[in-house]
């Protein structure tokens, strides 16, 4: 990568170097040949005018004399004749050069073949005039002075030019392989650190020199955060692995146990045997269902069907499927009536109510003696809430109490699901483009909440139920419902 980044630099430098010779060296022509053009006009129309007034400069031993002084190629007289013809036109000069029509008026001509520039100048002398010179020209032509000068070629200087171009380009080797590695250093040692970390080595670091360029540090910081973030997966991943098997280990153990017991003959207690089979044979089913919602929810390979959505009897008909087995392990299962009035979102009513019986079997592994389910509206929002009277939750647990493979050291609970249900809540509320948070303590050092957010709605009839909705429960007045920022 230095080495083409170091030919590229270099193929630039040339470029402009050829570029910048090349059209130095034609401004430098072009420029020559007007500044020559202007000086031999201005001088051939001297000369002119003083031959015209003194023909005794048009003899051949003067306009030679004049020839050296003004330093030019050609210094002649050249006859035009009444019909339009030239007579002895120096080389590399023509008739077409000279145009006739503007001689035969009177005007100057001037111009340049390649680095020969010229000026033809009539001249205005009499019959007499023309009669008396020893020119070798017919008296009725009219003498033209034509004037040549060669201009130097600015070839003769490209000896200059290539030495200049010779420092600079010595210089842009110097700078490309400077800049080069510079830049591909950096590169070179991000590559060699995403490499490691293909390999497993997920610690490598790139290390960031001072004088980086802005970029090329946010790239190293990137590879760097992504190994930081990929090790961090990695172990969660592991831990989750590890939760996963010892909750598949123990229930297959019970099956086993218990299957091996009954087929052995040795417990008296068929029918109990057979329902801890049953129980622990559904606990893996669940624990299965739980792993397989998760990988789709991580793909979005589910659907959802939004529509108006009355929460607060959605919140209440799912409470009392799970009454049986809240009675069975002592809880009070409360579902808190918002005063009769329908609270309405748009929402796929089946994955709201997958999200708040996950939240009422998390509020049972941990209450204490009662489990409270509700729904409220704050400021535009529909609040679906699940409270349990429990330890509650820590401060440091708060934050990550919805993070997919997280496990916190809270009170254990009862042995209900998997612990993979607030994880699947909040893929949920993700995919409905709802909110989902943690409220705790409650009341006492106690308690915990769980609020799910959906967007309110007027109801499908058109009628604006905006209001706030207040209901008197045991645990929420210690801890208000704020709406998500």
């Amino acid at each position: 990568m230095r080495r083409r980044l170091t030919i590229a630099i270099l193929g630039v430098v040339i470029g402009t170097l050829v570029l910048t010779v090349v059209g130095g060296l034609l401004l430098v022509r072009r420029a020559a040949i007007s500044t020559a053009e202007s000086e031999i006009t201005s001088e051939a129309e001297a000369i002119g005018g003083l031959m015209s007034a003194h023909p005794v400069f048009t003899h051949a031993a003067d306009l030679d004399a004049l020839r050296r002084v003004g330093a030019f190629d050609r210094l002649t007289l050249v006859g035009l004749a009444p019909a339009g013809s030239l007579q002895d036109i120096p080389s590399p000069l023509g008739a077409r050069l000279l145009k006739v029509d503007a001689l035969r008026s009177g005007d100057t001509v001037a111009g340049n073949v390649g680095h020969v520039v010229f000026v033809a100048q009539p001249l205005n002398l009499s019959l007499a005039q023309r009669q008396a010179l020893d020119d070798g020209l017919a008296a009725s032509d009219v003498r033209v002075l034509v004037v040549t000068r060669h201009v130097a070629n600015p070839v003769n200087g490209i000896a200059y030019f290539v030495l200049v171009a010779g420092v600079v380009l010595l210089a842009g080797v110097v700078v490309a392989a400077a800049l080069a590695r510079r830049i591909s250093a950096p590169i070179v040692r991000a590559v060699a650190a995403t490499r490691q970390m293909a390999a497993g080595n997920l610690d490598a670091t790139v290390a960031v020199r001072p004088g980086e360029y802005p970029e090329l540090k946010e790239l190293a910081d990137a590879i760097t955060t992504l190994g930081e973030n990929l090790g961090r997966a990695r172990g969660l991943e592991r831990e989750f692995l590890l939760s996963v098997s010892h909750e598949l280990r123990t229930p297959l153990t019970s099956i086993r146990g218990y299957a091996d017991a009954v087929a052995d003959g040795a417990t008296d207690d068929v029918p109990g045997a057979i329902t801890i089979i049953n129980s622990e044979a559904r606990r893996l089913e669940r624990l299965v269902q739980d792993l397989l919602d998760l990988a789709r929810l991580q793909a979005r390979q589910f659907s959802l069907h939004a529509q108006p959505v009355d929460c607060g009897a959605l919140a209440r008909t799912v409470a009392e499927g799970f009454q049986p087995e809240a009675d069975g392990l002592g809880v009070e299962l409360l579902s808190v009536d918002p005063a009769g009035v329908a609270l309405w979102a748009d929402a796929d009513p089946d994955r709201v109510g997958q999200v708040v019986a996950n939240l009422i079997e998390n509020a049972l592994k941990f209450a204490t003696t009662r489990v409270e389910v509700g729904a409220n509206r704050v400021e535009g929002w529909v609040a679906v809430w699940v409270s349990d009277d429990g330890p509650g939750v820590s401060a440091e647990d708060l934050p990550h109490i919805f993070e997919r493979h997280y496990s916190s050291d809270r009170v254990p609970g009862r042995k209900l699901g998997v612990g993979l249900g607030l994880a699947i809540v909040a893929e949920l509320a993700s995919a409905m483009e709802a909110r989902v948070d943690a409220q705790s303590p409650l009341l006492d050092g106690r308690g915990a909440r769980m609020v799910l957010w959906l967007k309110g709605r007027r109801s499908p009839d058109g009628r604006d139920d905006t209001d706030e909705i207040t209901s008197s429960v045991m645990l929420t007045p210690a801890l208000p419902l704020h709406p998500p920022v």
